[in-house]
């Protein structure tokens, strides 16, 4: 077989691979998020705090991909649940600033838990050279992504 077709069906399969696995991957937040008993975007969010520590509510309508009044209707029912509080900011009094309640992460973590632990056993295998092209490919898809979400939002 030469290179050509092999890399043809090289890629095709990384394509493929890639499908299933974004597949399995909203299917797997749909059921963490099922069983926190929030929903998807809400879940989004407190991930996305998790990562950032405290953002306004206009990042956080940028991160999700929602529109403000959705956004606002999120973080109230959040708010509601005891997983974020909701401050004004004292530099602009327009601005709302958002921040995961400490107390709540070792809950929204809980349900990683094992999957995290397999991850870390996965990676453990891979080599630092790897680790660094998957790392870079990530990215790479990431970018994409965030592309294609502004060319369908305007």
């Amino acid at each position: 077989m030469s290179t050509e077709p092999a890399r043809t069906c090289a890629i095709a399969e990384l394509m493929r691979a890639g499908r299933e696995t974004a597949r399995l991957s909203m299917v797997f937040r749909y059921a963490i998020a099922d069983r926190l008993g929030l929903t998807v975007s809400d879940l989004e969010c407190l991930d996305y705090l998790a990562d950032v520590g405290s953002a306004t509510a206009g990042q956080v309508a940028e991160r999700t991909n929602l529109t403000t009044g959705a956004v606002t209707s999120m973080l109230r029912r959040l708010q509601q649940a005891g997983y974020v509080t909701a401050e004004r900011d004292p530099a602009d009094r327009r601005r709302v600033v958002v921040t995961l309640r400490p107390e709540r992460t070792a809950e929204l973590a809980r349900p990683y838990e094992r999957f995290a632990a397999r991850a870390a056993r996965l990676v453990d295998g891979y080599t630092v050279e790897e680790i660094e092209l998957l790392v870079r490919h990530n990215e790479r898809m990431q970018a994409m992504y965030l592309a294609e979400l502004d060319r369908l939002g305007s």
